[in-house]
């Protein structure tokens, strides 16, 4: 093989691996984007819940939002596959190195949020209430071990 033989394979490999890191950074991106998109959308959903409580109006209009923050939970985990780090995330590193407790967590959120779409359904103001700080809960334990505090303003 010549040299220019040579030299012309290791361009062309370093364009593939280049190529499938770059191809393998946009789909971490994505899934940042996706993991941040849906964080927002259970916010919203669990602020209307929040103003429901607050007014005392009729918690069997938020099933579907707390069945929504429900599958959210089943679904959290596999949103987080490794090489999913670096770039815009606010996942701490134990997302991963603590992958069975991140995993436990998800789960959490999905049991005590269908817990929650069930008192909704069922009409139960108190038990919802109730049942909205355990939710509540459940997200800031996760979040405290899983994701970096916000900076503050200023």
């Amino acid at each position: 093989m010549t040299r220019t033989m040579s030299a012309l394979i290791l361009v062309l490999a370093a364009g593939v691996l280049t190529a499938a890191a770059t191809g393998r950074r946009d789909d971490a991106d994505r899934l940042i984007a996706a993991r941040q998109a849906g964080m927002k959308l259970a916010g919203a959903d669990f602020g209307g819940m929040k103003a429901v409580i607050d007014a005392k109006g009729d918690v069997k209009t938020q099933a579907f939002a707390a069945g929504a923050i429900a599958g959210w939970g089943r679904a959290l985990a596999g949103l987080y596959p490794a090489g999913s780090d670096g770039g815009a995330t606010k996942a701490l590193p134990t997302v991963w190195s603590d992958r069975a407790g991140f995993e436990k967590a998800a789960a959490a959120l999905d049991t005590e949020a269908t817990k929650l779409a069930t008192l909704a359904k069922a009409g139960d103001q108190t038990g919802f209430a109730a049942q909205w700080l355990v939710v509540r809960n459940t997200c800031s334990a996760c979040h405290d071990a899983y994701r970096a505090p916000d900076k503050p303003k200023g």
